[in-house]
């Protein structure tokens, strides 16, 4: 499938421009204790010691003294929504309030602020850590915003609240799936008022909010982008705008996912046409634990009761087995990626029965060799977990979820009880079955923040189910790249795009559950390159400058 993925560079001008990198640390499998670089136009040419950087020296077109400053592969981000994150960094976001009373006091502030716009977009909301406990009443948002329509997701996106001034540009909404008379929308309702509120959204204002989380991906070291979009998510123009807007070179690439079903060839070429790589990303299977909407296979813990007392509420499920097998079968035969948004047990079950359907229609090897991908993967058993290295899916996968989420006190144990909350996000054990993992954010949900995503990865709060610093850093450098079907890219070797970054840092370590392998990985027989101390209180890295296609996107310019 490879041959569906954009290249990573623009084309090469006639005499590639030549950078030689030195007096540094190079994170390079092909020379552990490498200090030096050369990047000849959009590709690594060398990598090695300093003392055989002075052979380059008179031939470069540039000599970028590092002063003891770390050069890695840029990261890629496996999951982004840009232009709502955009919008939450231009924008109205309740991420940081604190209780009930201060969310709305932002609201009416924002909406001071911003008299021209048809509707206020705002994002973040989690009602779960006021000390109120519940989410503001329309009646609340409607005083708040001043009787104007206003859309403001919960941190997880899968719900929302709305004004009743919203309400009435959406007809028929109040007699959808999902809506309830004065409580968060979900469902058809949720995403029917999405599409009125973005729709109101000018050109501008989209651009606006696209360049800006171009910008602070730059900002953070970050390369690529898979821009999971859709048309529950986002809408076509807005996904063909940011395609646009990435091709123009200015920041980091982005991949892009079109959540859609796929049903037959018409269907796969409409795809391609819109600039996708795949009818993945956030194709539901089910919804997020948060909202109360992942479809389990036991009830929620905290869902209302039944009539015998017990809870009842097992969460919603969108794509049945045979639904999923018909996609990823027309899309394997279209060569076309496809992938499933699945958070909950059930859901992943579904995930996993239909993949191994659909490899009984076109062949095993077909299905393995096409790299479909399951973004979130929260909630798996022994039993998906086999299916996920049987089948060579990818789980793309959100370490930052469990960091604010997770622990005996966290939104997961709430939702699901300790035990099976202690269940979810096992990355260990997809990396000993051989699973293919990608890192990304979900942006956002959780912020950019590549750094912290590996820490998180690392430190887990169910320790069984940490990883070590360098498989972490891997899935988010080269496992990304290997999700879109390259396996050139996303490591500096000579040959491979010129995507790095160059970080300001301290010492660096081999960080790994298991103290054995860190004594090991640090002796120098091990030829084990090192990364930052990650450990939870230490600053992280700081980016001085990030390269995409061997062209400056953040930092000074490479002239």
């Amino acid at each position: 499938m490879s041959e569906h993925v954009p290249e990573p560079a623009p084309s090469r001008p006639a005499k590639p421009r030549t950078v030689l990198l030195r007096g540094g640390e190079v994170h390079s499998p092909a020379d552990p204790f490498a200090t030096a670089m050369v990047v000849e136009g959009d590709r690594i040419a060398w990598v090695g010691e300093e003392g055989a950087a002075d052979s380059f020296a008179d031939g470069v077109d540039e000599v970028v003294q590092l002063d003891g400053a770390l050069v890695t592969p840029a990261f890629t981000d496996a999951h982004v929504h840009t232009t709502a994150t955009g919008l939450a960094l231009t924008g109205l976001d309740l991420s940081g309030a604190g209780t009930l009373p201060e969310a709305l006091a932002r609201i009416r502030a924002y909406a001071d602020a911003r008299p021209a716009d048809r509707v206020l977009l705002g994002h973040g909301w989690d009602a779960g850590v006021w000390p109120e406990g519940r989410p503001p009443a329309r009646a609340e948002l409607d005083e708040a915003a001043g009787g104007r329509p206003l859309y403001l997701t919960r941190v997880d996106v899968h719900s929302a609240v709305v004004t009743t001034a919203l309400l009435d540009l959406v007809p028929g909404v109040r007699e959808r799936t999902g809506f309830r008379a004065d409580a968060p929308l979900t469902g058809d309702a949720h995403h029917a008022v999405r599409k009125a509120a973005y729709a109101t959204l000018t050109p501008a204002q989209r651009t606006e909010a696209q360049t800006a989380a171009l910008a602070r991906a730059a900002a953070l070291g970050i390369g690529t982008l898979h821009e999971c979009a859709g048309p529950d998510i986002s809408g076509e123009d807005d996904f063909t705008g940011l395609l646009a807007l990435a091709r123009q070179g200015a920041g980091p690439r982005v991949v892009g996912y079109w959540a859609e079903v796929v049903a037959s060839a018409k269907d796969a070429q409409r795809i391609r046409e819109l600039g996708a790589i795949g009818a993945a990303g956030d194709l539901f299977a089910d919804g997020s634990l948060g909202s109360h909407t992942a479809h389990l296979h036991a009830p929620y813990a905290d869902s209302p009761s039944s009539a015998g007392g017990t809870p009842s509420h097992t969460g919603v499920a969108h794509l049945r087995a045979e639904d999923i097998a018909a996609h990823v079968a027309a899309c394997t035969e279209a060569g076309l990626q496809a992938g499933f948004h699945a958070i909950g047990d059930a859901a992943l079950t579904s995930v996993v029965d239909g993949v191994r359907a659909a490899a009984e229609r076109v062949g095993l090897g077909r299905i393995r060799a096409a790299r479909h991908r399951v973004e979130h993967a929260e909630m798996l058993t022994e039993r998906t977990l086999a299916g996920f290295a049987e089948l060579a899916l990818t789980a793309s996968v959100q370490p930052a979820f469990d960091a604010a989420w997770g622990g005996e006190d966290g939104m997961y144990a709430a939702r699901l009880g300790a035990d099976r909350a202690r269940t979810l996000n096992p990355y260990a054990a997809l990396l000993r079955a051989g699973v293919p993992l990608a890192l990304g954010s979900d942006s956002p949900v959780t912020p950019l923040d590549p750094w912290g995503t590996v820490r998180a990865a690392v430190f887990h709060r169910t320790r069984a189910h940490g990883i070590s610093a360098r498989a972490a850093f891997t899935a988010h450098t080269r496992g990304g790249w290997r999700a879109v079907g390259r396996d050139d890219a996303g490591v500096l070797v000579p040959g491979a795009p010129a995507d790095y970054a160059v970080w300001r840092t301290g010492e660096l370590i081999v960080q790994a559950p298991d103290e054995r392998v860190e004594r090991w990985s640090t002796d120098p027989r091990s030829g084990t390159p090192g990364l930052p101390d990650l450990t939870p209180g230490n600053d992280l890295p700081v980016c001085l400058t990030t390269v995409v296609g061997g062209r400056t996107v953040f930092g000074p310019p490479n002239e």
